[in-house]
């Protein structure tokens, strides 16, 4: 990657912090992706799911948004010069198959399943979850960027 320009995959809280001017790691987040990531970036199927899951459900910390605020902030970010749309469209087993031993629980399932995708894409899986450093290993630590939230 070091002479290819990256395509960045976000995992869910990298959206929506990149959505939540008052979240926690948003500073961190907009930092990131004004000096780096908004040239190639983008969401799945997962990801866009998940946020307008999280973002939709009353017991969010952060802005409690309808199903319409939340699919048109995403309308929103499609409309975004670098934005990329990834799809999945391989198993699960088959995407987390070159790192299938180091999946300890079920936590990680999703995370297993976005670093499979960046993987087989060559691009980087983009989150705050340090934990996902251990399923990537040194083999795939180049698909794997995870950001510092201070």
């Amino acid at each position: 990657m070091n002479s290819i320009k990256a395509r960045y995959l976000l995992d869910l809280n990298a959206l929506i912090f990149l959505a939540d001017p008052d979240g926690l790691h948003y500073r961190a987040m907009l930092k990131w992706f004004d000096s780096s990531g908004k040239e190639d970036w983008g969401v799945c199927p997962l990801t866009e799911a998940g946020f307008v899951r999280v973002t939709t459900n009353p017991a969010y910390r952060g802005p409690t948004r309808t199903f319409a605020q939340a699919t048109a902030i995403l309308a929103e970010f499609a409309t975004h010069p670098g934005y990329r749309y990834w799809s999945i469209t391989d198993r699960w087993a088959v995407l987390t198959a070159p790192f299938s031993a180091r999946v300890l629980g079920h936590q990680q399932v999703t995370d297993a399943y976005l670093l499979g995708l960046a993987i087989k894409e060559e691009g980087v899986l983009v989150t705050f979850d340090k934990g996902i450093k251990y399923l990537a290993g040194t083999d795939y630590s180049r698909n794997l960027l995870v950001l510092d939230g201070s």
